[in-house]
């Protein structure tokens, strides 16, 4: 496990399927992020409102892709992330069933018990099914992709600076570019411009806690401009680039030695 950053109760463990943050939450804005967000509240209650309707709660569940804001009424939460492309279809619903059903308690003690463990570091690298079974107390289903659609994410999560474009990638698996993007759709769930978008801003995640030229940043994640980079992070996130950066600026961030792995390839 990579530590990056400093002592600090506010804290980000990244894997390349999963995420667990306990930070500020920011001023809530409509935020439409590509994955599952688990939400738990540290202190009091969490406040959801999608399509204009307001919840209140410890727990909450949003899908891949479903426009929400959440507000706290403490300054930290707790969120836990999963990818879509990571497990079958259906499983990220059934899980927030579970969630949000008659044991959601339990599954509020058990995530702030992940949380006090993240704080003393006694977790050292972690797996996709250690991280899922510290958060709900089982391993979830994994999604098994085609090779061809593999080599297209590793391809894409490299984020060397170049676009990677479908036509490159199909032609790495030997398709015309419409049969691959029918393929990866098909395998991910996910559009594959869809898919590379929010890849890419939640690579920003891993650099949140950095005093970095967020135009040489956009620049190097594969923004086109910082007009683009801006709108982009807005959308999935609810917060302007430099509002994260601010907001992080005493987040320790912990990263899997695959997520080390797949950074140092690019």
């Amino acid at each position: 496990m990579e530590y990056n950053g400093r002592e600090s109760d506010h804290l980000m463990l990244i894997t390349p399927e999963r995420v667990f943050y306990a930070g500020l939450l920011g001023r809530p804005r409509k935020r439409t992020p590509g994955c599952c967000h688990v939400y738990v509240a540290v202190k009091g209650n969490l406040h959801l409102t999608i399509d204009d309707v307001l919840a209140t709660g410890e727990l909450f569940v949003t899908l891949p892709n479903q426009r929400h804001s959440i507000a706290s009424d403490y300054r930290t939460v707790i969120s836990v992330t999963l990818e879509p492309e990571s497990m079958p279809d259906g499983v990220i619903e059934a899980l927030a069933a579970r969630l949000t059903g008659p044991d959601q308690a339990a599954y509020v003690r058990k995530i702030l018990a992940a949380y006090a463990l993240l704080r003393q570091r006694r977790y050292g690298d972690i797996t996709t099914a250690e991280f899922d079974e510290m958060c709900f107390g089982e391993a979830l289903p994994r999604r098994v992709l085609d090779p061809r659609v593999m080599r297209a994410v590793a391809r894409i999560e490299r984020f060397s600076g170049e676009p990677v474009t479908a036509d490159t990638c199909a032609a790495e698996a030997g398709l015309s570019a419409s049969r691959f993007l029918h393929l990866f759709k098909e395998e991910t769930g996910i559009s594959f411009r869809s898919f590379r978008a929010w890849k890419r801003a939640r690579y920003l995640l891993h650099f949140a806690n950095q005093d970095l030229n967020l135009a040489h940043l956009a620049q190097d994640i594969g923004y086109p401009d910082s007009t683009h980079f801006s709108h982009s992070i807005r959308r999935f996130y609810g917060l302007k680039p430099r509002a994260i950066f601010v907001g992080s600026r005493d987040l320790a961030i912990y990263r899997s030695t695959e997520t080390v792995r797949m950074a140092e390839a690019s």
